[in-house]
């Protein structure tokens, strides 16, 4: 992943380079931070960017900070001004993530949050698909438990937390799997290593509940109402067994990194007919069609970035300032 030339950090726009900070700083030795995933679809038709649902996402950072006994610094509305700002210096004219972040900044040792001084940082980078791969994906089950969150909340993205989406993750695919599926500690689906999961059963949606340890995704947010609207299909959430991901007639994984990824195989079992199911691809299509501008519905979930004067720059124009 290679970053735009600009970042925010320390209060000003600067050079990607100079957004650089100490070995000593405590969220780095400590995990102590928090941070968003958000993504920017291009239009080549079009020549936009469009960034998806902004300010729930910064709404998700601002209840993760209180966690953290962090505030973010500005408003909901400031931050993404600021977030269109970095991207038109980018001037990004493929498919974006965006990574805002949190985190206790002050270079000291010491296990605490209290007390201690922290920042903000923010930085895009151009980012295709999480899983390179055509068609359903092959999962595991992994032999690591999702953190419970009264050791480390799960409803917050803490930098330090997703050690566990690391092991796991690597866990499975140097196993020969694409990624992993997480358990409780009593044993019931959670969420893939970084996603929150679906499986499809006598024509419904099911999907783990949020007390079920898992981040309220706002992907899952966004594919349950879908469901509902485009297609009349409920969604029920409640405690899924393991072997309910082997019976399954559908499954898949959603995320903003990973979007949408259909699975067609659970711990060497077949899911369905092992390929892209009925439900699942017309939700992936549908989900597609909204974040690329393609559908006018849903066209307030969007925030293009290129408007009047800052439109998206051509090959001939130099990046790294609004043309």
């Amino acid at each position: 992943m290679n970053a735009g030339r600009y970042a925010y950090f320390r209060g000003e726009m600067v050079p990607i380079e100079r957004a650089q900070v100490s070995i000593m700083t405590h969220a780095l030795n400590y995990g102590t931070g928090c941070f968003e995933g958000i993504r920017g679809y291009w239009n080549e038709e079009r020549r936009q960017l469009y960034v998806f649902r902004m300010p729930e996402h910064y709404e998700r950072m601002r209840k993760s900070a209180r966690i953290l006994m962090m505030d973010l610094p500005m408003s909901v509305e400031e931050l993404c001004a600021l977030t269109v700002d970095l991207l038109r210096r980018n001037g990004h004219t493929e498919d974006t993530y965006i990574r805002p972040l949190l985190y206790i900044s002050e270079p000291i040792i010491g296990v605490r949050l209290h007390g201690l001084a922290y920042d903000f940082a923010l930085f895009s980078a151009p980012f295709g698909a999480y899983v390179e791969t055509e068609g359903a994906i092959r999962v595991r089950t992994s032999s690591w438990r999702r953190v419970d969150d009264n050791s480390a909340p799960a409803r917050a993205k803490i930098t330090g937390s997703y050690v566990n989406a690391a092991l796991s993750k690597s866990e499975a695919v140097l196993d020969g799997y694409d990624e992993a599926v997480v358990l409780t500690d009593d044993g019931h689906v959670s969420e893939g290593s970084a996603e929150n999961i679906f499986i499809v059963t006598s024509g419904r949606l099911v999907t783990p509940p949020v007390s079920d340890n898992i981040l309220a995704g706002i992907t899952r947010a966004t594919l349950i109402q879908l469901a509902r609207e485009r297609f009349g299909i409920e969604t029920e959430e409640r405690k899924v067994d393991r072997t309910e991901l082997y019976s399954a007639d559908e499954a898949f994984l959603c995320g903003t990194g990973a979007q949408l990824l259909p699975i067609g195989e659970v711990d060497r079992r077949k899911v369905g007919t092992g390929g892209v199911g009925e439900i699942t691809e017309a939700l992936k299509s549908a989900y597609e069609r909204i974040v690329h501008g393609e559908d006018p519905e849903y066209a307030h979930w969007l925030t293009p970035v290129y408007t009047g004067a800052e439109r998206a720059p051509s090959s001939r124009d130099e990046v790294g300032t609004p043309a």
